[in-house]
């Protein structure tokens, strides 16, 4: 009785477990409006290279760019341009993401990409680089050692190279010097943007807030909107709110749909996925030709020629073991693949099924080919 009991249990858990797992956090799948990141770009020079810099006979931009910076720190070489010819300098393209909210002094990451022949990367140092936002406004600086995690090996006759070592990054190279300024908790209502817009997710979390806050405050406006004001005694505390709601788990609902990549023989299907009753019968026509050349010589001291006699041996192989089978209608996705997998059909062989059982109207999914 006792085995009997633990068993029946572990099997309740395993079923609470399996519906838990299906249910995800609000803050997973959705984003508040006004909360998200800002790119920001700029111009830099990177310096101390090891001769693996652009080549300023080529890469004009990145000479005038070297001028520039030496009459501004107070040093003339503009007359005797001519004859800069170091490799130890490269332009490079210096982007980053300012998070919502960054204070400024707060650093961020910046990534650094060569602009021009640079080789390598490695061991180069960024100098001051003003980052600009879509404004045009100077919302950071950044400064620092360029990481490139890459190796790059050079011999006479060999060479080896393991990642990309014309582009690296600067941890916590830049500093932000100016703040978005957003006046989030003083906002009346807030919007929940869904990341994978559906109208079933979008009501079943307005359905969960509203449980939780026990009055109406949420409201589904469109697939991908859903509308949150604070509850009555709340108001001056939206963050408060927010913190609590983005907790709660919602089962989010799915388009059925069928993803292919025909380059890389790979496919994803979901599990609402269902197939109508359908034959399928699969199979490739295959023809070998072998030539395997035999040498015929005569007899010592005989009269006749060396000549090379041809023997070539056809196989055609047409996989007439193949039957047709039927994979009858709305079968789950597993027992699509478990049929499809019993008939021997391959990755590639199935995504030309998968696209003819569509064209004959048996799929009933959306079909994306990528």
């Amino acid at each position: 009785m006792r085995r009997a009991a633990l068993a029946v249990l572990f099997c309740l858990i395993g079923a609470l477990g399996a519906a838990a797992s299906a249910q995800v956090r609000i803050k997973d799948i959705a984003d508040v409006e006004g909360v998200r990141d800002n790119q920001l770009v700029g111009y830099g020079i990177v310096v101390g290279l090891n001769g693996t810099g652009d080549r300023l006979s080529s890469a004009v931009f990145t000479r005038q760019s070297l001028i520039g910076m030496l009459e501004r720190l107070g040093v003339n070489t503009r007359d005797e341009a001519s004859r800069l010819d170091t490799k130890n300098v490269a332009a490079v393209m210096v982007t980053a993401a300012l998070p919502a909210f960054a204070r400024q002094g707060s650093r961020i990451d910046v990534s650094v990409a060569a602009l021009g022949d640079a080789t390598n990367l490695t061991g180069g140092t960024l100098l001051v680089t003003p980052l600009l936002g879509a404004d045009g406004e100077v919302y950071a600086v950044a400064q620092g050692q360029v990481t490139t995690g890459a190796i790059a090996a050079r011999g006479a006759a060999q060479t080896v190279t393991r990642g990309v070592p014309t582009s690296g990054r600067v941890p916590s190279g830049a500093i932000v010097e100016r703040e978005t300024g957003y006046a989030f908790g003083e906002r009346a209502t807030v919007r929940l943007a869904l990341r994978n817009p559906d109208l079933t997710t979008a009501r079943r979390i307005a359905a969960a807030i509203n449980a939780f806050a026990r009055s109406p405050v949420a409201s589904p406006s469109d697939p991908g909107t859903v509308v949150v004001r604070p509850p009555p005694g709340r108001e001056n505390d939206l963050v408060g709110f927010l913190t609590d709601i983005e907790q709660l788990r919602v089962e989010p609902d799915q388009v059925a749909r069928v993803v292919i990549d025909e380059a890389n023989g790979i496919i994803v299907m979901g599990a609402n996925v269902r197939i109508s009753t359908v034959a399928i019968a699969q199979g490739n026509l295959t023809i070998r030709v072998t030539e395997t050349p035999q040498v015929s010589q005569p007899n010592p001291f005989g009269q006749g020629e060396t000549v090379v006699v041809p023997r070539t041996d056809i196989e055609v192989q047409d996989q007439a073991n193949r039957r047709l089978g039927i994979v009858r209608g709305n079968v789950t996705l597993q027992d699509l693949v478990s049929s499809l997998n019993a008939l021997g059909v391959g990755p590639r062989d199935m995504i030309q099924i998968l696209q003819a059982i569509r064209a004959a109207g048996a799929l009933q999914a959306e079909l994306e080919v990528m």
